[in-house]
């Protein structure tokens, strides 16, 4: 940006310099404010601005790269202008490393500093670097108190429930009768929106969130609630379908059990209404998280042992698929490795069924259920969690405040997180559910087997059994059949 040069005859040439950290609004208002203060101060010293520099929406402290500052560097080095105009020294530098660069520079091309706040800063005297430093030195306090008082703020926020930013968590955001402005990320114009309450549920979505926990509680895999949601019409806040990532994501944020959270760490009880119990919370945490429990991606299994039947040839231990690989005109269960035949998918299925529904038909199956959670104190489970987060914190702070070392900080850490980490296991017992008591005690055990989903069948196989299947012996069996049925190999996990 130019000036009209006025017919004073030859005019110093200065640049101008502005830059604002925090653009809330996205307009460059903040910068435009510091420009025309600037072009004031130039005009009364009769210099000519041959280029104005901006910086909008950058920290000096924060290390990030100004490009505009780097130009004008460049530029000043190249003998661009002799002056240099800015609101004020914060605005040029908040680091003492960088204002010794820029002090360089100015010592070495006869540079002088003039701000609209503070004055000039003559760098090319001693004094005038001791104020510079001086005012470097204020900055760089006043930005870390800044940061400081900032992070407060947003540890009280994620207590109190508030946002910190971005999209809307699914299943939060109620729209209130107040307005804020936002800027149109396409136009770039400014446009009034409702205000969303953070602390409110969407009750649509509180509902599917709810919907989720029961159907992985109750064995079914996270991409049957997928399928769940996407036949119901749900779509993420950004209006896309939601996938295996988002679905999983939705149902691991702490805030849907009322956690509040800072940093990614859990930091206590929130202020607001929570969509599920802790405890609910807590054992699908550990469902998603278990590694034994994942499946290899792709499509959804038809068989009851796709992926659970393990390979018994050799010292081979893969997990079997179900194919017609091999000119075989029905499916069957194969090792991926590709070593032995298959066996008929629907015979060895039939045989586990079989046993399974024998077993808990017989008068002592309530045996094989694990014990109730009623011996769990929930309340008293979730104030022991609270102590130990406040413990944590308490730690930390001790460890800033210079009162206990670094091995002190990092050994009483490791000793609450994994007292933390037990209390987080009793909660998720607490509300785990027992796949085998939709089973157990039942009029007719095969009935309520065929009543159950393919995903919830597979669950209690794998809660009940560990299956081997074997090579076959050849030729017809004793009882007729050409199915060897002692190749199927079948351990208990419970009770045999």
């Amino acid at each position: 940006m130019k000036t009209t040069k006025t017919p004073a005859g030859q005019r110093t040439r200065a640049v101008i310099y502005c830059r604002i950290s925090q653009d809330r609004t996205g307009a460059g208002l903040g910068v435009d404010r510091q420009r025309i203060d600037c072009e004031a101060l130039a005009e009364h010293n009769g210099w000519d601005v041959v280029e104005v520099y901006v910086d909008n929406d950058v920290s000096a402290y924060s290390g990030k790269k100004r490009k505009d500052y780097q130009r004008m560097l460049a530029d000043l080095d190249n003998g661009a202008a002799t002056i240099v105009v800015t609101w004020h020294t914060d605005r040029l530098h908040r680091s003492p490393t960088e204002l010794e660069k820029y002090i360089n520079l100015c010592e070495r091309r006869g540079v002088a500093t003039h701000t609209v706040q503070a004055g000039v800063i003559d760098l090319a005297t001693p004094s005038g670097r001791m104020t510079a430093r001086i005012l470097g030195a204020v900055a760089k306090q006043e930005s870390e108190h800044k940061g400081y008082r900032v992070a407060r703020a947003r540890m009280q926020k994620a207590m109190a429930g508030e946002w910190g930013g971005g999209i809307r968590p699914f299943g939060w955001g109620v729209p209130t009768d107040e307005t804020k402005t936002v800027v149109d990320r396409k136009t770039g114009e400014e446009v009034e929106v409702p205000a969303l309450d953070m602390n409110m549920a969407v009750p649509e979505e509180a509902a599917a969130i709810e919907q989720g926990h029961e159907m992985l509680l109750a064995g079914q895999s996270l991409k049957s609630w997928i399928r769940w949601l996407a036949d119901k019409g749900f779509l993420t806040p950004r209006g896309n379908p939601i996938g295996h990532v988002e679905g999983r994501d939705m149902l691991l944020r702490p805030r849907n059990a009322g956690i509040a959270v800072y940093k990614g760490e859990e930091v206590g009880t929130g202020l607001w209404e929570p969509l599920v119990p802790v405890e609910k919370h807590r054992a699908v945490v550990a469902i998603l998280m278990d590694p034994n429990r994942r499946t290899s991606p792709g499509s959804t299994p038809k068989w009851l042992g796709s992926l659970i039947y393990r390979c018994g040839i050799g010292t081979c231990t893969e997990t079997t698929r179900v194919t017609k690989a091999g000119g075989s005109k029905r499916p069957g269960y194969r090792c991926p490795s590709n070593h032995g035949g298959a066996r008929r998918a629907d015979k060895v299925d039939e045989y586990v069924t079989d046993l399974i529904i024998e077993r808990l038909s017989r008068p002592d199956a309530s045996d094989l259920l694990l014990p109730g959670p009623g011996d769990l104190d929930v309340a008293a489970l979730q104030k022991e969690s609270e102590e130990i987060r406040r413990r944590l914190t308490d730690l930390a702070a001790l460890f800033g405040a210079g009162q206990i070392s670094m091995v002190q900080f990092t050994e009483g850490s490791d000793v609450a997180r994994a007292q933390l980490e037990g209390v987080n296991q009793q909660l998720a017992r607490a509300a785990t559910r027992d796949p085998l008591v939709s089973l157990v005690g039942v009029p007719d055990v095969r009935k309520a087997w065929k009543a159950m989903d393919l995903e919830q069948q597979r669950s209690v196989l794998r809660t009940l059994l560990e299956v081997t299947i074997r090579p076959a012996r050849p030729g017809r069996m004793p009882d007729g059949s050409y199915f060897d049925y002692q190749a199927i190999e079948v351990r208990w996990k419970r009770g045999a």
